[in-house]
């Protein structure tokens, strides 16, 4: 009989993080941390910067907004990446 194994905890009782939320990307449900903006939604997404229009819950969120706008559960995101060409 091989040696007994006592489980440990991971984490610390002491230990906090942040509230979860879950929102719809271009169809898909994904959880993020509550406090996540636009911008940081698309930073996480290598897409800052870029030409993109981001929809949340139907609405056009302006460029200038992005920074200060917080997502929120159950928000409904479309994020279209303007493609050049000719």
């Amino acid at each position: 009989m091989g040696p007994v194994l006592e489980s440990a905890n991971v984490f610390s009782a002491n230990e906090t993080f942040p509230p979860m939320i879950q929102i719809t990307l271009n169809g898909q449900t994904e959880s993020l941390p509550a406090t996540t903006s636009v911008l940081g939604l698309l930073e996480n997404r290598a897409l800052a910067g870029k030409r993109v229009a981001v929809e949340r819950n139907g609405e056009i969120v302006p460029k200038g907004r992005h920074a200060d706008t917080v997502l929120a559960d159950g928000d409904r995101l479309e994020i279209v990446v303007a493609v050049g060409g000719g």
